[in-house]
């Protein structure tokens, strides 16, 4: 039963280990994004600069640790690491959920949204299962006890791992997650359909008998069934306070809006162009590559001259910026303006390029794999 239950844990946290690197692996700029957040939260904005290298670190090593624990190489080694990781994770769900500082801690990436209490119930699971496994690492018989033999395996895990990571960080996902993927419509994604529940809330308001002194709270429906609010007694005492008591429909898309300089809303005549139309995507100009946006530059001219395709460029950042760096780049694009959060997840790039459709997302690119203008002409323009 012993050995039973040893193999069943090694087999479940390596598992979950090599699930979960690979599915942060698979979108690094995303993990790194989340771990900036971690960062704000403990006031270390100076490791922000690092966030996506540090991310990768992280995919390949818990990639690595769930290899090498089903493999059993390394038995001590391999559990005390294990443990030093899930401790460390464990204290940072808590925190999130206690203090409710992070409302997704990205253990699984956009793949499987966890809450930051279904975070901490996870950690706390494998903590218990991988403190078993280190108590009892001696037990653990590995694979092969060719010492040569775990090197180049394990050399190979983590060359595989790594390569991944930096594939998918000059590309794209392989898979995509998040709401703005090839095939998504966008329009309907920002949508609430006729008859969706809205969100309920509880409003709450602190009574106070004029005559007695007495205090209590009541809720709004209290508040009115009992004709409380007739009774000249009872005054009102502060402000009423609003409590989510239970979510309605969200639609996938909900804080996308498009602006101009100033503040128009172009959202819908940018978002439903009836026509192909570019997206170039640079949520942050101190940091977008300048060559690949000259290129794209280049690109979009060519797109506007020889088929009439409107290119825009969407930004985060402040009119004034974005215009004294167009008029430095002599940029084509039209610039507009929109939040960083929604332009982060529309392209894992910095710039990104997305092409649209009536509204759907025709394809996407990262600005290192961005197709030529005659490729895309042949593809997509031209038909």
């Amino acid at each position: 039963m012993k050995r039973i239950a040893l193999n069943l844990s090694r087999i479940f946290v390596g598992t979950l280990f090599i699930f979960s690197g690979l599915i942060k692996a698979n979108d690094p700029l995303g993990f790194g994004y989340k771990l900036q957040e971690y960062f704000e939260v403990f006031h270390m904005p100076f490791l922000s600069g690092w966030a996506t290298g540090i991310a990768i670190m992280l995919c390949v090593f818990e990639v690595v640790l769930g290899a090498l624990l089903l493999l059993g190489f390394w038995r001590k080694e391999v559990t005390l690491g294990l443990l030093l990781v899930i401790v460390f994770f464990t204290f940072l769900t808590f925190v999130s959920a206690f203090f409710k500082v992070v409302t997704s801690c990205g253990c699984f990436g956009d793949a499987i949204p966890l809450t930051p209490w279904q975070s901490f119930t996870k950690d706390v699971v494998l903590l218990v299962l991988i403190v078993y496994l280190f108590r009892y690492a001696d037990a653990i018989r590995p694979v092969t006890n060719s010492s040569s033999g775990q090197k180049v395996t394990f050399l190979i895990v983590l060359l595989v791992s790594l390569g991944f990571s930096l594939y998918t960080y000059n590309r794209l996902p392989v898979i995509d997650f998040l709401p703005y993927k090839v095939g998504a419509n966008l329009p309907e994604l920002m949508k609430i359909p006729a008859g969706a529940v809205p969100d309920e809330y509880e409003i709450t308001y602190k009574m106070k008998n004029k005559a007695t002194g007495e205090e209590k709270v009541i809720n709004d429906k209290d508040y009115l069934k009992t004709g409380i609010w007739q009774d000249e007694n009872w005054e009102i005492v502060g402000d009423p306070e609003s409590r989510l008591v239970k979510e309605g429909f969200k639609p996938k898309i909900r804080d996308l809006m498009i602006t101009d300089a100033s503040g128009t809303d172009y959202t819908k005549e940018l978002i439903e162009n009836p026509y192909y139309n570019l997206v170039v995507v640079a949520y942050d100009l101190s940091a977008t590559n300048e060559t690949a946006m000259g290129n794209l530059n280049a690109l979009s001219l060519n797109a506007a001259e020889q088929f009439h395709i409107r290119t825009v460029m969407l930004t985060s950042a402040a009119a004034q910026t974005a215009d004294a760096y167009s008029k430095r780049m002599k940029l084509f694009m039209e610039v507009f303006y929109a939040d960083a959060v929604p332009l982060k997840s529309m392209v894992r790039a910095n710039p990104g390029v997305m092409l649209l459709k009536n509204g759907v997302v025709i394809n996407k690119w990262h600005h290192s794999a961005v197709p030529s203008f005659d490729e895309l002409s042949r593809e997509y323009f031209a038909k």
